[in-house]
């Protein structure tokens, strides 16, 4: 059974830092993609970044290139969100998700494209 536990989140001041983790178990992530996920108070979730597990490439929404950063930790089974020069905007509730190896018309930027998710958490960004 595949669980995915996210952390790291908190309240910050615009122009600080946070890192997100996501330990993932139940499964070998090696072929998978993990992505992050968020949704803020009355909007639909929106896809942020996602890594290649085994190859690393990753993908970010434009409005994150430049200050978040994924990575992950093959050792630890971890992903993480490196958000640097956070705005106000960037307040929501993030949600790592894994995306199995499959053939699907979904692409790693929908959050239908995966199937597994973690419980979120919140991070709130004060101006």
């Amino acid at each position: 059974q595949v669980q995915l536990v996210e952390s790291g989140g908190g309240l910050v001041q615009a122009g600080g830092s946070l890192r997100l983790s996501c330990a993932a178990s139940g499964r070998t992530f090696s072929s998978y993609v993990m992505g992050w996920f968020r949704q803020a108070p009355g909007k639909e979730r929106e896809f942020v970044a996602a890594i290649n597990w085994s190859g690393g490439s990753t993908y970010y929404r434009d409005s994150v290139k430049g200050r978040f950063t994924i990575s992950r930790d093959s050792a630890k089974n971890t992903v993480y969100l490196q958000m640097n020069s956070l705005k106000p905007e960037d307040t929501a509730v993030y949600s790592c998700a894994a995306r199995r190896p499959k053939v699907s018309s979904a692409t790693l930027y929908e959050e239908r494209a995966y199937d597994y998710w973690g419980q979120g958490t919140q991070v709130t960004v004060s101006s």
